[in-house]
Protein backbone atom coordinates (compact mmCIF):
# COMPACT_ATOMS: atom_id res chain seq x y z
CA UNK A 1 0.00 0.00 0.00
CA UNK A 2 2.92 2.35 0.52
CA UNK A 3 3.31 2.74 -3.23
CA UNK A 4 0.15 4.87 -3.03
CA UNK A 5 1.34 8.46 -2.86
CA UNK A 6 -1.65 10.56 -3.97
CA UNK A 7 -5.29 10.92 -3.03
CA UNK A 8 -6.38 9.64 -6.45
CA UNK A 9 -4.40 6.42 -6.01
CA UNK A 10 -5.86 5.98 -2.53
CA UNK A 11 -9.44 6.31 -3.80
CA UNK A 12 -8.72 3.92 -6.66
CA UNK A 13 -7.34 1.30 -4.24
CA UNK A 14 -10.72 1.06 -2.54
CA UNK A 15 -9.38 2.12 0.86
CA UNK A 16 -12.14 2.58 3.43
CA UNK A 17 -11.80 4.89 6.42
CA UNK A 18 -12.61 3.50 9.83
CA UNK A 19 -12.38 4.82 13.37
CA UNK A 20 -9.54 3.69 15.59
CA UNK A 21 -11.95 1.87 17.88
CA UNK A 22 -13.40 -0.04 14.93
CA UNK A 23 -9.85 -0.76 13.77
CA UNK A 24 -8.94 -2.21 17.18
CA UNK A 25 -12.16 -4.21 17.27
CA UNK A 26 -11.67 -5.72 13.79
CA UNK A 27 -8.07 -6.73 14.43
CA UNK A 28 -8.94 -8.19 17.83
CA UNK A 29 -11.69 -10.27 16.26
CA UNK A 30 -9.17 -11.66 13.76
CA UNK A 31 -6.74 -12.58 16.52
CA UNK A 32 -9.38 -14.26 18.61
CA UNK A 33 -10.64 -16.25 15.64
CA UNK A 34 -7.10 -17.39 14.84
CA UNK A 35 -6.34 -18.22 18.51
CA UNK A 36 -3.49 -15.71 18.52
CA UNK A 37 -2.18 -14.21 21.73
CA UNK A 38 -3.24 -10.60 22.16
CA UNK A 39 -0.89 -9.52 24.96
CA UNK A 40 2.68 -10.88 25.23
CA UNK A 41 4.64 -11.07 28.48
CA UNK A 42 1.57 -10.34 30.62
CA UNK A 43 1.55 -13.10 33.24
CA UNK A 44 -1.33 -14.09 35.52
CA UNK A 45 -4.06 -12.11 33.71
CA UNK A 46 -5.27 -14.79 31.30
CA UNK A 47 -8.56 -15.42 33.10
CA UNK A 48 -9.05 -12.04 34.76
CA UNK A 49 -7.77 -8.76 33.32
CA UNK A 50 -7.08 -9.72 29.69
CA UNK A 51 -10.66 -10.96 29.00
CA UNK A 52 -12.00 -7.71 30.50
CA UNK A 53 -9.75 -5.61 28.24
CA UNK A 54 -10.78 -7.66 25.20
CA UNK A 55 -14.45 -7.14 26.03
CA UNK A 56 -13.86 -3.39 26.37
CA UNK A 57 -12.17 -3.24 22.95
CA UNK A 58 -15.00 -5.21 21.37
CA UNK A 59 -17.43 -2.74 22.92
CA UNK A 60 -15.35 0.19 21.57
CA UNK A 61 -14.93 1.64 25.05
CA UNK A 62 -12.44 4.03 26.54
CA UNK A 63 -10.66 2.15 29.32
CA UNK A 64 -9.57 2.87 32.90
CA UNK A 65 -7.06 0.35 34.29
CA UNK A 66 -7.41 0.56 38.06
CA UNK A 67 -4.76 -1.06 40.22
CA UNK A 68 -1.77 -0.63 42.51
CA UNK A 69 1.68 0.18 41.17
CA UNK A 70 3.62 -2.46 39.32
CA UNK A 71 0.57 -4.33 37.94
CA UNK A 72 1.47 -3.99 34.23
CA UNK A 73 -1.19 -1.36 33.51
CA UNK A 74 0.97 0.79 31.24
CA UNK A 75 2.48 -2.27 29.56
CA UNK A 76 -0.97 -3.52 28.58
CA UNK A 77 -1.91 -0.10 27.22
CA UNK A 78 1.26 0.03 25.12
CA UNK A 79 0.66 -3.43 23.72
CA UNK A 80 -2.74 -2.36 22.38
CA UNK A 81 -0.76 -0.73 19.56
CA UNK A 82 -0.23 -4.23 18.14
CA UNK A 83 -3.97 -4.39 17.42
CA UNK A 84 -3.78 -1.44 15.02
CA UNK A 85 -3.37 -1.76 11.24
CA UNK A 86 0.30 -1.87 10.33
CA UNK A 87 0.09 1.28 8.16
CA UNK A 88 -2.54 3.96 7.63
CA UNK A 89 -2.60 6.88 5.14
CA UNK A 90 -2.44 10.52 6.24
CA UNK A 91 -2.42 13.84 4.42
CA UNK A 92 1.27 14.60 4.01
CA UNK A 93 2.45 17.27 6.47
CA UNK A 94 -0.60 17.08 8.73
CA UNK A 95 0.08 17.71 12.42
CA UNK A 96 -2.93 15.71 13.53
CA UNK A 97 -2.63 12.73 11.16
CA UNK A 98 -5.59 13.77 8.98
CA UNK A 99 -7.43 10.99 7.18
CA UNK A 100 -7.22 11.91 3.44
CA UNK A 101 -10.83 10.81 2.95
CA UNK A 102 -12.14 12.59 6.06
CA UNK A 103 -9.87 15.60 6.76
CA UNK A 104 -10.31 17.56 9.99
CA UNK A 105 -7.77 20.36 10.01
CA UNK A 106 -7.91 23.55 7.96
CA UNK A 107 -4.47 22.64 6.61
CA UNK A 108 -5.68 19.32 5.19
CA UNK A 109 -8.95 20.72 3.87
CA UNK A 110 -7.22 23.62 2.13
CA UNK A 111 -4.56 21.33 0.64
CA UNK A 112 -7.17 18.95 -0.76
CA UNK A 113 -9.22 21.89 -2.07
CA UNK A 114 -6.10 23.21 -3.81
CA UNK A 115 -4.58 20.01 -5.20
CA UNK A 116 -7.59 17.71 -5.37
CA UNK A 117 -6.65 14.17 -6.38
CA UNK A 118 -2.99 15.16 -6.53
CA UNK A 119 -2.89 15.72 -2.77
CA UNK A 120 0.24 13.92 -1.47
CA UNK A 121 -0.28 10.98 0.87
CA UNK A 122 2.05 9.62 3.58
CA UNK A 123 1.87 6.28 5.37
CA UNK A 124 2.59 5.98 9.09
CA UNK A 125 3.39 2.83 11.02
CA UNK A 126 1.28 1.76 14.00
CA UNK A 127 4.25 2.35 16.32
CA UNK A 128 3.83 6.08 15.61
CA UNK A 129 0.19 6.00 16.65
CA UNK A 130 0.69 6.01 20.39
CA UNK A 131 0.86 8.90 22.81
CA UNK A 132 1.46 8.85 26.54
CA UNK A 133 1.43 11.44 29.30
CA UNK A 134 2.23 11.01 32.96
CA UNK A 135 -0.27 13.08 34.91
CA UNK A 136 1.44 15.47 37.29
CA UNK A 137 0.05 18.51 39.11
CA UNK A 138 1.93 20.85 36.76
CA UNK A 139 0.26 19.54 33.56
CA UNK A 140 -1.80 22.27 31.86
CA UNK A 141 -4.68 22.36 29.40
CA UNK A 142 -2.25 23.75 26.85
CA UNK A 143 -0.01 20.69 27.28
CA UNK A 144 -2.86 18.27 26.66
CA UNK A 145 -5.19 20.09 24.28
CA UNK A 146 -3.42 23.18 23.00
CA UNK A 147 -3.43 26.95 23.09
CA UNK A 148 -3.54 30.01 20.88
CA UNK A 149 -0.16 30.87 19.37
CA UNK A 150 0.07 34.69 19.22
CA UNK A 151 3.18 34.51 17.00
CA UNK A 152 1.26 32.54 14.36
CA UNK A 153 -1.59 35.04 14.58
CA UNK A 154 0.76 38.00 14.14
CA UNK A 155 2.91 36.58 11.33
CA UNK A 156 -0.03 35.22 9.34
CA UNK A 157 -2.30 38.20 10.22
CA UNK A 158 -5.06 35.88 11.42
CA UNK A 159 -7.79 36.32 14.00
CA UNK A 160 -7.36 34.47 17.30
CA UNK A 161 -10.55 32.53 16.53
CA UNK A 162 -8.95 31.07 13.38
CA UNK A 163 -7.94 27.43 13.79
CA UNK A 164 -4.67 28.10 11.99
CA UNK A 165 -3.31 30.07 14.97
CA UNK A 166 -3.69 27.11 17.32
CA UNK A 167 -0.72 25.31 18.76
CA UNK A 168 -1.94 21.75 19.21
CA UNK A 169 -1.27 19.85 22.44
CA UNK A 170 -0.39 16.18 22.69
CA UNK A 171 -3.99 14.89 22.44
CA UNK A 172 -4.86 16.43 19.03
CA UNK A 173 -1.48 15.22 17.75
CA UNK A 174 -2.63 11.73 18.78
CA UNK A 175 -5.65 11.84 16.48
CA UNK A 176 -6.29 8.33 15.05
CA UNK A 177 -4.03 6.96 17.80
CA UNK A 178 -4.07 5.41 21.26
CA UNK A 179 -3.52 7.96 24.00
CA UNK A 180 -2.63 6.97 27.57
CA UNK A 181 -2.78 9.17 30.67
CA UNK A 182 -0.94 7.50 33.52
CA UNK A 183 -1.87 8.15 37.17
CA UNK A 184 -5.04 10.05 36.27
CA UNK A 185 -5.85 11.11 39.90
CA UNK A 186 -2.67 13.23 39.93
CA UNK A 187 -4.17 15.41 37.18
CA UNK A 188 -5.72 18.54 38.66
CA UNK A 189 -9.53 18.53 38.71
CA UNK A 190 -9.77 21.58 36.41
CA UNK A 191 -7.60 19.78 33.86
CA UNK A 192 -9.73 16.64 34.11
CA UNK A 193 -12.78 18.77 33.33
CA UNK A 194 -11.16 19.78 30.02
CA UNK A 195 -11.35 16.13 28.94
CA UNK A 196 -15.14 15.87 29.31
CA UNK A 197 -16.04 16.94 25.79
CA UNK A 198 -13.21 14.95 24.24
CA UNK A 199 -14.55 11.74 25.71
CA UNK A 200 -18.23 12.31 25.08
CA UNK A 201 -18.63 14.55 22.02
CA UNK A 202 -15.11 14.43 20.60
CA UNK A 203 -14.88 18.24 20.68
CA UNK A 204 -11.91 20.46 21.33
CA UNK A 205 -12.40 23.59 23.42
CA UNK A 206 -9.48 26.01 23.56
CA UNK A 207 -9.84 29.20 25.54
CA UNK A 208 -13.13 30.83 24.63
CA UNK A 209 -13.21 29.94 20.95
CA UNK A 210 -15.83 27.74 19.38
CA UNK A 211 -14.12 24.84 17.67
CA UNK A 212 -15.78 21.72 16.34
CA UNK A 213 -13.04 19.18 16.10
CA UNK A 214 -14.20 15.55 16.43
CA UNK A 215 -10.94 13.79 17.21
CA UNK A 216 -10.68 10.03 16.76
CA UNK A 217 -8.80 8.68 19.80
CA UNK A 218 -8.76 5.52 21.88
CA UNK A 219 -8.25 6.71 25.46
CA UNK A 220 -6.65 4.49 28.08
CA UNK A 221 -6.24 5.78 31.64
CA UNK A 222 -4.37 4.23 34.56
CA UNK A 223 -4.91 4.97 38.23
CA UNK A 224 -4.50 3.63 41.74
CA UNK A 225 -7.71 2.52 43.51
CA UNK A 226 -6.86 4.89 46.34
CA UNK A 227 -4.66 7.86 45.75
CA UNK A 228 -2.04 7.27 48.43
CA UNK A 229 -0.17 10.38 47.27
CA UNK A 230 -3.02 12.55 48.55
CA UNK A 231 -2.88 14.73 45.49
CA UNK A 232 -6.40 14.20 44.26
CA UNK A 233 -8.89 11.80 42.76
CA UNK A 234 -10.79 11.18 39.54
CA UNK A 235 -13.68 13.62 39.27
CA UNK A 236 -17.01 11.82 39.08
CA UNK A 237 -18.24 13.17 35.68
CA UNK A 238 -14.96 12.08 34.05
CA UNK A 239 -15.21 8.63 35.60
CA UNK A 240 -18.76 8.44 34.25
CA UNK A 241 -17.51 9.09 30.70
CA UNK A 242 -14.94 6.25 30.81
CA UNK A 243 -17.03 3.30 29.77
CA UNK A 244 -14.94 0.35 31.10
CA UNK A 245 -13.17 0.29 34.45
CA UNK A 246 -10.94 -2.76 34.78
CA UNK A 247 -9.32 -3.88 38.03
CA UNK A 248 -5.77 -5.24 37.87
CA UNK A 249 -4.01 -7.31 40.55
CA UNK A 250 -0.68 -8.72 41.67
CA UNK A 251 0.36 -12.28 40.73
CA UNK A 252 -1.79 -14.74 42.65
CA UNK A 253 0.71 -17.60 42.65
CA UNK A 254 4.43 -17.93 43.33
CA UNK A 255 4.89 -19.58 39.91
CA UNK A 256 3.38 -16.60 38.08
CA UNK A 257 5.53 -14.24 40.13
CA UNK A 258 8.69 -16.26 39.35
CA UNK A 259 7.89 -16.15 35.63
CA UNK A 260 7.51 -12.35 35.72
CA UNK A 261 10.80 -11.90 37.60
CA UNK A 262 12.63 -14.23 35.20
CA UNK A 263 11.31 -12.30 32.19
CA UNK A 264 12.01 -8.84 33.56
CA UNK A 265 15.27 -9.19 35.50
CA UNK A 266 18.06 -7.53 33.50
CA UNK A 267 20.92 -10.00 33.84
CA UNK A 268 24.08 -10.07 31.76
CA UNK A 269 25.14 -13.17 29.85
CA UNK A 270 28.11 -13.47 32.20
CA UNK A 271 25.85 -13.45 35.25
CA UNK A 272 23.58 -16.11 33.76
CA UNK A 273 26.55 -18.35 32.99
CA UNK A 274 28.52 -17.96 36.22
CA UNK A 275 25.86 -17.47 38.90
CA UNK A 276 23.71 -20.49 39.76
CA UNK A 277 20.36 -19.57 41.30
CA UNK A 278 18.62 -22.53 43.02
CA UNK A 279 14.83 -22.77 42.76
CA UNK A 280 14.68 -22.38 46.53
CA UNK A 281 16.24 -18.92 46.21
CA UNK A 282 13.86 -17.93 43.41
CA UNK A 283 10.91 -19.00 45.58
CA UNK A 284 12.23 -17.02 48.54
CA UNK A 285 12.54 -13.85 46.44
CA UNK A 286 8.84 -14.07 45.54
CA UNK A 287 7.84 -14.89 49.10
CA UNK A 288 9.45 -11.58 50.11
CA UNK A 289 6.95 -9.67 47.94
CA UNK A 290 4.01 -11.71 49.27
CA UNK A 291 5.20 -11.15 52.85
CA UNK A 292 5.62 -7.40 52.22
CA UNK A 293 2.05 -7.14 50.93
CA UNK A 294 0.81 -8.74 54.16
CA UNK A 295 3.14 -6.82 56.47
CA UNK A 296 1.60 -4.61 59.14
CA UNK A 297 4.45 -2.13 58.57
CA UNK A 298 3.74 -1.59 54.87
CA UNK A 299 1.02 0.71 53.52
CA UNK A 300 -1.32 -1.62 51.64
CA UNK A 301 -2.83 1.34 49.76
CA UNK A 302 0.45 1.99 47.98
CA UNK A 303 1.01 -1.66 47.13
CA UNK A 304 4.22 -3.61 46.65
CA UNK A 305 5.24 -3.56 43.02
CA UNK A 306 6.54 -6.53 41.04
CA UNK A 307 9.54 -4.25 40.53
CA UNK A 308 10.59 -5.17 44.09
CA UNK A 309 11.29 -8.80 43.20
CA UNK A 310 12.90 -7.83 39.90
CA UNK A 311 15.28 -5.38 41.61
CA UNK A 312 15.81 -7.86 44.46
CA UNK A 313 16.80 -10.62 42.03
CA UNK A 314 19.22 -8.30 40.21
CA UNK A 315 20.77 -7.18 43.51
CA UNK A 316 20.97 -10.74 44.79
CA UNK A 317 22.86 -11.97 41.74
CA UNK A 318 25.12 -8.92 41.80
CA UNK A 319 25.93 -9.64 45.47
CA UNK A 320 26.91 -13.19 44.55
CA UNK A 321 28.89 -11.93 41.55
CA UNK A 322 30.80 -9.40 43.66
CA UNK A 323 31.65 -12.13 46.17
CA UNK A 324 32.83 -14.39 43.37
CA UNK A 325 35.07 -11.65 41.94
CA UNK A 326 36.54 -10.76 45.35
CA UNK A 327 37.46 -14.40 45.95
CA UNK A 328 38.72 -14.92 42.39
CA UNK A 329 36.26 -17.77 41.75
CA UNK A 330 35.01 -18.88 38.34
CA UNK A 331 31.49 -19.82 39.38
CA UNK A 332 29.29 -19.62 42.46
CA UNK A 333 25.87 -20.48 43.84
CA UNK A 334 23.62 -17.84 45.37
CA UNK A 335 23.41 -18.14 49.17
CA UNK A 336 20.95 -16.92 51.75
CA UNK A 337 23.72 -14.77 53.21
CA UNK A 338 23.69 -12.90 49.86
CA UNK A 339 20.26 -11.55 50.80
CA UNK A 340 22.06 -8.80 52.71
CA UNK A 341 22.39 -7.16 49.29
CA UNK A 342 18.64 -7.33 48.72
CA UNK A 343 17.67 -4.90 51.50
CA UNK A 344 18.16 -1.76 49.34
CA UNK A 345 15.68 -3.18 46.82
CA UNK A 346 13.13 -3.79 49.58
CA UNK A 347 13.49 -0.48 51.42
CA UNK A 348 13.29 1.49 48.18
CA UNK A 349 10.11 -0.20 46.97
CA UNK A 350 7.80 -0.03 49.96
CA UNK A 351 5.80 2.76 51.55
CA UNK A 352 5.66 2.31 55.30
CA UNK A 353 2.92 3.21 57.74
CA UNK A 354 3.76 5.14 60.91
CA UNK A 355 4.69 1.99 62.86
CA UNK A 356 7.06 0.94 60.08
CA UNK A 357 8.77 4.34 60.11
CA UNK A 358 9.29 3.98 63.85
CA UNK A 359 10.86 0.56 63.36
CA UNK A 360 13.17 1.80 60.64
CA UNK A 361 13.42 0.68 57.03
CA UNK A 362 16.20 -1.89 57.60
CA UNK A 363 14.37 -3.50 60.52
CA UNK A 364 11.20 -3.71 58.44
CA UNK A 365 13.13 -5.28 55.55
CA UNK A 366 14.67 -7.84 57.92
CA UNK A 367 11.26 -8.55 59.39
CA UNK A 368 9.82 -9.13 55.90
CA UNK A 369 12.70 -11.45 54.97
CA UNK A 370 12.26 -13.48 58.17
CA UNK A 371 8.54 -13.77 57.52
CA UNK A 372 9.23 -14.95 53.95
CA UNK A 373 11.68 -17.56 55.29
CA UNK A 374 9.09 -18.80 57.81
CA UNK A 375 6.39 -19.09 55.15
CA UNK A 376 8.67 -21.00 52.78
CA UNK A 377 10.31 -23.12 55.49
CA UNK A 378 7.14 -24.98 56.50
CA UNK A 379 6.56 -26.02 52.88
CA UNK A 380 9.61 -28.28 53.11
CA UNK A 381 10.17 -29.00 56.80
CA UNK A 382 7.95 -29.87 59.80
CA UNK A 383 6.52 -26.79 61.49
CA UNK A 384 8.91 -26.13 64.43
CA UNK A 385 6.07 -24.60 66.44
CA UNK A 386 4.15 -27.88 66.32
CA UNK A 387 7.28 -29.89 67.07
CA UNK A 388 7.92 -27.80 70.22
CA UNK A 389 4.33 -28.46 71.41
CA UNK A 390 4.72 -32.26 71.16
CA UNK A 391 5.39 -34.40 74.21
CA UNK A 392 8.99 -35.24 74.97
CA UNK A 393 8.74 -38.88 73.82
CA UNK A 394 7.10 -37.79 70.55
CA UNK A 395 9.82 -35.21 69.98
CA UNK A 396 12.47 -37.89 70.31
CA UNK A 397 10.94 -39.62 67.28
CA UNK A 398 9.85 -36.69 65.06
CA UNK A 399 12.17 -33.78 65.89
CA UNK A 400 14.49 -33.58 62.87
CA UNK A 401 16.08 -30.45 64.32
CA UNK A 402 17.44 -32.13 67.47
CA UNK A 403 20.95 -32.92 66.17
CA UNK A 404 21.50 -29.38 64.89
CA UNK A 405 20.14 -27.86 68.10
CA UNK A 406 22.42 -30.08 70.15
CA UNK A 407 25.48 -28.79 68.25
CA UNK A 408 24.70 -25.20 69.17
CA UNK A 409 23.64 -26.09 72.74
CA UNK A 410 27.20 -27.33 73.23
CA UNK A 411 28.38 -23.74 72.87
CA UNK A 412 29.30 -23.75 69.18
CA UNK A 413 28.70 -20.81 66.84
CA UNK A 414 28.66 -20.48 63.04
CA UNK A 415 29.61 -17.32 61.15
CA UNK A 416 28.25 -17.08 57.62
CA UNK A 417 29.80 -13.94 56.22
CA UNK A 418 28.62 -12.30 53.02
CA UNK A 419 31.98 -12.07 51.23
CA UNK A 420 33.52 -15.35 52.36
CA UNK A 421 34.81 -17.79 49.73
CA UNK A 422 32.86 -20.87 48.70
CA UNK A 423 35.43 -23.09 50.39
CA UNK A 424 35.22 -21.26 53.72
CA UNK A 425 31.42 -21.11 53.47
CA UNK A 426 31.13 -24.86 52.98
CA UNK A 427 33.64 -25.61 55.73
CA UNK A 428 31.65 -23.46 58.14
CA UNK A 429 28.43 -25.33 57.36
CA UNK A 430 30.17 -28.72 57.48
CA UNK A 431 31.21 -27.97 61.09
CA UNK A 432 27.56 -28.25 62.19
CA UNK A 433 27.18 -31.89 63.24
CA UNK A 434 23.99 -33.42 61.86
CA UNK A 435 23.18 -30.53 59.48
CA UNK A 436 24.15 -32.24 56.24
CA UNK A 437 22.58 -35.54 57.36
CA UNK A 438 19.31 -33.82 58.22
CA UNK A 439 19.08 -32.36 54.71
CA UNK A 440 20.15 -35.52 52.88
CA UNK A 441 17.77 -37.78 54.80
CA UNK A 442 14.80 -35.45 54.51
CA UNK A 443 13.04 -37.33 51.72
CA UNK A 444 10.72 -34.50 50.55
CA UNK A 445 13.62 -32.41 49.24
CA UNK A 446 14.99 -32.59 45.71
CA UNK A 447 18.67 -32.17 46.48
CA UNK A 448 21.58 -32.14 44.08
CA UNK A 449 25.25 -31.41 44.75
CA UNK A 450 25.08 -27.77 43.59
CA UNK A 451 22.23 -26.85 45.94
CA UNK A 452 23.08 -28.97 48.99
CA UNK A 453 24.76 -26.16 50.91
CA UNK A 454 21.98 -23.74 50.01
CA UNK A 455 19.54 -26.08 51.72
CA UNK A 456 21.86 -26.47 54.69
CA UNK A 457 22.02 -22.73 55.17
CA UNK A 458 18.26 -22.44 54.64
CA UNK A 459 17.68 -24.90 57.48
CA UNK A 460 19.69 -22.70 59.85
CA UNK A 461 17.82 -19.56 58.80
CA UNK A 462 14.48 -21.35 59.15
CA UNK A 463 15.31 -22.68 62.60
CA UNK A 464 16.36 -19.17 63.64
CA UNK A 465 13.15 -17.70 62.23
CA UNK A 466 11.19 -20.12 64.45
CA UNK A 467 13.38 -19.40 67.50
CA UNK A 468 15.08 -22.79 67.62
CA UNK A 469 18.39 -20.97 67.15
CA UNK A 470 19.49 -17.40 67.61
CA UNK A 471 20.65 -15.36 64.62
CA UNK A 472 22.61 -12.18 65.05
CA UNK A 473 22.84 -9.68 62.23
CA UNK A 474 26.43 -8.65 61.72
CA UNK A 475 27.78 -5.99 59.37
CA UNK A 476 29.61 -8.73 57.47
CA UNK A 477 26.87 -11.39 57.58
CA UNK A 478 25.09 -13.61 60.15
CA UNK A 479 26.12 -15.39 63.34
CA UNK A 480 24.16 -18.48 64.46
CA UNK A 481 24.28 -19.75 68.04
CA UNK A 482 22.23 -21.41 70.73
CA UNK A 483 18.88 -19.78 71.47
CA UNK A 484 19.87 -19.13 75.11
CA UNK A 485 22.72 -16.89 73.97
CA UNK A 486 20.11 -14.29 73.08
CA UNK A 487 19.38 -13.89 76.75
CA UNK A 488 22.90 -12.65 77.39
CA UNK A 489 22.77 -10.28 74.41
CA UNK A 490 19.49 -8.70 75.31
CA UNK A 491 19.63 -5.02 74.41
CA UNK A 492 22.07 -5.58 71.56
CA UNK A 493 20.79 -3.87 68.42
CA UNK A 494 21.85 -6.83 66.34
CA UNK A 495 19.50 -9.25 68.05
CA UNK A 496 16.31 -10.07 66.11
CA UNK A 497 13.22 -8.29 67.36
CA UNK A 498 11.45 -11.59 67.68
CA UNK A 499 14.12 -12.85 70.08
CA UNK A 500 13.90 -9.64 72.12
CA UNK A 501 10.16 -10.15 72.49
CA UNK A 502 10.76 -13.74 73.49
CA UNK A 503 12.86 -12.78 76.52
CA UNK A 504 10.93 -9.76 77.78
Amino acid sequence: MRIITTLAQLKKSGYQSKSIKQELRDNLIERLKNKQKVFDGIIGYDTTVIPDVERAILSKHNILLLGLRGQAKTRMARQMVNLLDEYIPIVKGSEILDDPLQPLSVYAKNLIAELGDDTPIDWIHRSQRFGEKLATPDVTVADLIGDVDPIKAATQKLHYADERVLHFGIIPRCNRSIFVINELPDLQARIQVALFNLLEEGDLQIRGFKLRFPLDIQFVFTANPEDYTNRGSIVTPLKDRIESQILTHYPKTIEDAKTITALEADLSTEQKEKIIVPELIKDLIEHIAFAARDSEFVDEKSGVSARLTIAAMENLISTAERRMLINNEKQTVVRLSDFAGVFPAITGKIEMVYEGEQEGSIRVAQNILDKAIRNLFVQYFPNPTKVKKQRKNQQEETNIYKAVQQYFENGNVVDLLTDTSDKTYKNELDKVLGLKETIIHHSSLNIDHSTLYTWMEFLLHGMAAYSLLSKFQLEEGNKFSDITSAMFNYGNDDVDDELKDLFK
